[in-house]
């Protein structure tokens, strides 16, 4: 009968897997909206969604694979494998220009698939292996009025990432841990400057842009944690930074009325850094009760600008604005965090979560690709043990950003930003399945 059992957990836990599988063909289709500082997404486990990212020192799950590799050591002597997928709303963002109604903008409400895979294997001699399957950064803004669809009328970053982990226990109250990060991106943007309002094209009524781009690039992840006692835990984790060279087709064109005066169809390219991320967390158990504190800090002063590179110069052509650069200049961004765990018996475990995050972007260079702000985070989970082997469970997250007023100046030959950015924030729905074979 016991090998019986056995024989049926390893099935489920095959199903599972196979379930992650199938969800990556789903993931490399869906651009991915940034529910952090940027275009980072920092929520990427049913567990991580429930404590609002303060999820690196206590990670009782095969999510530790992505979060702290180092804390694959403490897992139960079993596969475990996590299958989840999160439905991220994000709600329009409203724009009022301080100049003229003529300039203001909503962005397209959106809805957006993000599934995830994290697994771990039984113990290997002193080693256990994991894997991760996540979309840690993307981006997606679409505006349909004249003003904001000069720069964005689509403007979307799709960021896959493949992240095979080790985890070593030199000592039992030290482990370390780390992996190779797979990273595939692929970016989307189009634009469309109009006159009217840009009367400035004239005799020309629109020039518009379209470009395609997709790379993939290595990095790796390095992760810490000691136990001084068995309940308390400080960890650290870092995330290289990876620098995507979108390479693609593009295409301009530039029309008077209905008749085209001239076009460009060739190669364009877009270099977008994926910043680095260094992490520092502590957390301690308290009979069922876990609170974990985490700050990190994402360096996105490696974001200087937007440069796109086309199959020749258009310096003083009807294309130049396309062809600047747009300086960005980002800033290194903190976030805090906290997280509550509490296991009320053997079935039934919830999960809340508060962080504050701030924006990277400054006044000066902040667009309609990514109307960014400081934001408050609020984040709740329950998980039910249906059996031995499997787990079920449910997460929630609010991102509220606040209003933000900028004034900054024209950039590639049109206006600047003058006005007040309102609403947005974003809605996570995260379904879960936890299964050990």
């Amino acid at each position: 009968m016991a090998n019986e059992n056995d024989h049926r957990a390893q099935q489920e836990g095959l199903r599972s897997a196979g379930i992650g599988l199938v969800l990556l063909c789903l993931l490399l289709q869906q651009p991915v909206a940034a529910t952090a500082s940027g275009f980072r997404i920092t929520n990427q486990s049913l567990g991580a969604v429930g404590q609002a990212g303060a999820h690196i020192a206590y990670t009782p799950g095969s999510d530790a694979s992505y979060y702290n590799p180092a804390n694959m050591v403490e897992l139960a002597d079993a596969w475990q494998v996590e299958t989840s997928l999160t439905l991220l709303n994000l709600p329009q963002v409203e724009y009022r220009d301080a100049r003229s109604p003529l300039f203001d903008g909503s962005s397209e409400s959106e809805l957006f698939f993000m599934p995830l895979l994290h697994a771990v294997s039984p113990r290997y001699g002193d080693l256990r292996f994991g894997f991760s399957l996540t979309s840690p950064f993307g981006l997606s803004k679409q505006w349909p009025q004249p003003f904001p669809r000069a720069s964005a009328e689509q403007f979307s970053l799709t960021v896959v990432e493949g992240n095979p982990t080790v985890a070593y226990e030199p000592v039992s109250w030290l482990s370390i841990g780390g992996g190779v990060r797979v990273v595939y991106g692929k970016g989307e943007v189009d634009s469309t400057v109009s006159n009217p309002p840009f009367t400035q094209l004239a005799p020309l009524t629109s020039l518009a842009r379209s470009s395609e781009g997709t790379d993939t690039r290595l990095g790796y992840n390095l992760a810490l944690t000691v136990r001084p006692q068995p309940s308390w835990r400080i960890a650290a984790t870092y995330r290289s930074e990876v620098d995507l060279d979108l390479s693609g087709d593009g295409q301009l064109g530039a029309w008077w009325g209905t008749v085209p005066l001239a076009a460009y169809s060739g190669s364009t390219a877009i270099e977008v850094p994926l910043p680095a991320v260094f992490s520092l967390a502590t957390s301690y158990t308290l009979d069922r009760l876990t609170v974990e504190l985490c700050w990190d800090r994402t360096f996105w002063s490696s974001f200087k600008n937007l440069d796109f590179v086309y199959g020749q110069n258009f310096s003083g052509t009807v294309f130049d604005g396309f062809d600047r650069p747009i300086a960005k200049n980002w800033e290194d961004a903190d976030a805090f965090r906290i997280g509550l765990s509490y296991t009320w018996n053997s079935q039934w475990t919830t999960t809340l979560g508060l962080a504050y995050d701030q924006t990277p972007v400054k006044d000066a260079t902040l667009g309609f690709e990514l109307p960014d702000a400081d934001a408050w985070i609020y984040c709740a989970g329950l998980r039910y043990r249906a059996s031995a082997s499997t787990e079920l469970g449910l997460s929630y997250m609010y991102h509220r950003t606040q209003s933000r007023t900028v004034n900054n100046q024209g950039v590639a030959g049109l206006p600047g930003i003058d006005g007040t950015f309102t609403e947005g924030g974003a809605h996570a729905l995260t379904f879960g399945v936890i299964t050990r074979f």
